[in-house]
């Protein structure tokens, strides 16, 4: 299961940190510093959604 976790991390978290940049540029921040924190944000929350897809995944 670790290894489905990596590999759905990688395009989840590359989606929800590209989805989070996007909402800070649609915002109006256009900045270094909140366009890297919104990024960081999403990369950190694609943790616990890849354990619930690896989880429904795998015990299916």
């Amino acid at each position: 299961m670790l290894r489905l976790g990596f590999i759905l991390h990688l395009f989840i978290g590359s989606a929800l940190a590209g989805s989070a940049m996007i909402v800070a540029l649609v915002m109006g921040y256009g900045t270094l510093q909140p366009i890297v924190l919104s990024a960081l944000v999403g990369f950190v929350a694609a943790f616990p959604v890849t354990y619930f897809v690896a989880k429904a995944l795998y015990n299916e």
